[in-house]
């Protein structure tokens, strides 16, 4: 039996509150991008979680990809972190709009842009974290 692995080297920038992940290459395939998801997840259980996932070099991708990359994103949400896709080359964000994902992923322009998501959404899940029973015992 052969099985091919594509081995993806991503360079990756660890912040205070976040992972900066820049994958190399100018295509991203379903291959690769279910080996990113693989590497990905366990991130989950660190201490930093959020991603901020920088496309700049990114200028193709396919159906596969696109729709993995969603649901790494699903699955980083369901876990109460953030995932952030940001610097799109014009010909990814046209196929990811022309194929409606574009609407459903947390996309931004620029890094700096990415990180402004991250902390509003830290505040808004410490928020909704705060249990609603505490204010009730005050009055």
């Amino acid at each position: 039996m052969l099985i091919n692995l594509v081995v993806v080297e991503v360079k990756i920038d660890t912040k205070e509150k976040f992972h900066a992940i820049t994958l190399p290459g100018d295509s991203l395939s379903a291959t690769m991008t279910e080996e990113l998801g693989a590497c990905l997840l366990p991130y989950l259980q660190n201490d930093v979680k959020n991603i901020v996932l920088i496309l700049k070099d990114i200028q193709n991708i396919d159906i596969a990809a696109a729709e993995k990359l969603l649901s790494i994103q699903q699955t980083y949400y369901e876990n109460n972190a953030s995932f952030v896709i940001c610097e799109l080359q014009k010909p990814v964000e046209a196929f990811l709009e022309k194929n409606e994902l574009l609407e459903l992923m947390n996309v931004t322009p620029t890094e700096s842009e990415a990180w402004d998501i991250l902390q509003m959404e830290e505040v808004e899940r410490e928020l909704l974290n705060d249990d609603p029973n505490d204010a009730k015992k005050g009055e």
